[in-house]
């Protein structure tokens, strides 16, 4: 049977349509199949609480998607996606009433860290000269750097485990705390070799770029995408439930937006046995815990710079951040869990009615938990916005399992598609010189499962694509 389309992309998460606009853009056929009724993955957002209050269902700040190459260049605002930039990117409060706040711009960050001033900006300095190229050299497959002393710098302290390269480095506290915050986004113990990567990454993204919203919900990015993906020529196709290779139309290659246990589930045996039993074998790692809350005023934050923040890390000490990440990953859940908090309508009034809030948060907790941990995260906020309660009009939770109900791609809770550890960090979703790549030459995998993993930045499907690419024109010859 000859082929109808050139490519077949099975996924509309953000890498997903990242992949898509990469081979549209190529002058290849393409079409994408997503399962639920609007595109987007972890890019949707709905009324989750009450009518006129949109919140989104997973990810919210986009410091990634403005500042990594797959998105660059598209002309996203012509299909109505507009960031919004907070005036902090992130504040992280002590229990003592104050906060440290993390803005664009080095000195605005080091003026709130006192002695430890001078530390964060031989830390973070050097990596803001190279900017662009550490972003481009550390989000991606594992090649040969085009800055190598750049990225070997770089790679020196990406390989620490957060919680040494943190004593080590800040004396203070409050500068240790604000680093573990960052940090634990790798959803990784923070004792593990590797999560330093993410607090050196975030840390950075935050002082060049910092952790903008789109406006209106983050269902605007995705729509965004896939608008602009129709107008080159590419086509999606939504409530399109798939279950073998048999339900996808006729094309020269598949690419999979999905984690390695549904490629298995899906391809079968046209990947050889070995090779599924190494996916079998890939890990996935803590859950989350969700939240969304409709508020009938702002949070009320003992510190000023929360008010002023997208991003609220809710842990106290690098001590109790560490423990909260220990317990996790060890199947436990800790009573004051690390939080993390975003409050889009302070900056976006599209979110809410007028004079409304919206607030989202979670924490992290073993992977497949069903553990309800509205009290414990709720105290939390509570515990630096004493009051919180009194102004939540009504709120939902999604335990981890509930996530995965979800999205089948968020195993276990885990929104990172699998552990990003030393071993788990390029070698994923198995060791290959092209991750990308199956041993059937016509399957692929563009998910968060390959590099650079998770995060709304579109390259794990912008990579994948420049494979599939290849592929197409090599047998196009």
């Amino acid at each position: 049977m000859t082929s109808k389309l050139d490519a077949v992309v099975v996924g509309s998460g953000p890498n997903g349509l990242s992949a898509a606009i990469q081979i549209a853009r190529a002058g290849f056929s393409v079409l994408v199949l997503e399962a639920k009724e609007t595109p987007g993955g972890g890019c949707r957002s709905a009324e989750l609480t009450l009518p006129g209050f949109v919140h989104d269902i997973c990810a919210t700040a986009f410091p990634l998607a403005i500042a990594g190459s797959a998105f660059r260049g598209l002309p996203l605002q012509e299909y109505g996606v507009e960031f919004v930039q907070p005036e902090v990117a992130v504040a992280h409060p002590f229990d003592d009433g104050t906060a440290v706040a993390v803005s664009r711009g080095i000195a605005a960050t080091t003026s709130k860290l006192g002695r430890d001033g001078a530390a964060w900006r031989k830390l973070y300095a050097p990596l803001d000269r190279y900017f662009e190229q550490l972003i481009d050299g550390a989000l991606g497959p594992l090649r040969i750097p085009r800055h190598p002393l750049a990225m070997a710098r770089f790679g020196l302290g990406a390989i620490r485990p957060a919680k040494g390269l943190a004593e080590a480095r800040f004396a203070t506290e409050q500068a240790r705390a604000v680093f573990a915050g960052l940090a634990a986004h790798s959803m990784l113990p923070l004792e593990t070799r590797g999560s330093a990567a993410a607090g050196l990454v975030l840390g950075m993204t935050a002082q060049r770029v910092g952790w903008p919203f789109v406006r209106g919900g983050s269902q605007g990015l995705a729509d965004g995408l896939a608008a602009y993906l129709e107008a080159i020529g590419g086509q999606v196709e939504t409530g399109r439930k798939l279950r073998t290779l048999a339900d996808i139309p006729p094309a020269r290659v598949v690419l999979f937006d999905l984690t390695p246990r549904q490629v298995s589930e899906i391809a079968g045996e046209a990947l050889p046995a070995r090779y599924r039993a190494a996916l079998g074998r890939y890990r996935y790692g803590m859950g989350v815990f969700k939240m969304d809350f409709a508020l009938g005023a702002p949070v009320p934050w003992v510190a000023d710079a929360c008010q002023a923040a997208g991003t609220v890390h809710l842990g106290g000490t690098l001590d109790e951040i560490a423990f909260s990440g220990r317990e996790a990953m060890a199947g436990r859940t800790a009573e004051r869990p690390f939080v993390l908090l975003a409050q889009p309508s302070l900056f976006d009034d599209s979110r809410a009615p007028a004079g409304k809030h919206t607030a989202w948060a979670y924490c992290h907790v073993p992977n497949g938990s069903t553990k309800d941990m509205t009290g414990a995260v709720t105290a939390q906020i509570e515990r630096f916005a004493p009051g919180f309660r009194d102004v939540v009009l009504t709120q939902t939770a999604r335990t981890a399992t509930e996530m995965e109900r979800y999205n089948a791609n968020y195993v276990g809770g885990d929104i990172n598609g699998g552990i990003q550890d030393l071993r788990q960090l390029f070698a994923r979703p198995v060791a290959r010189r092209d991750p990308y790549s199956t041993p059937n030459p016509r399957l692929f995998i563009c998910s968060s499962s390959t590099p650079p993993g998770g995060g709304v930045h579109g390259l794990c499907g912008y990579y994948a694509a420049r494979s599939a690419i290849g592929r197409l024109r090599q047998a196009s010859t």
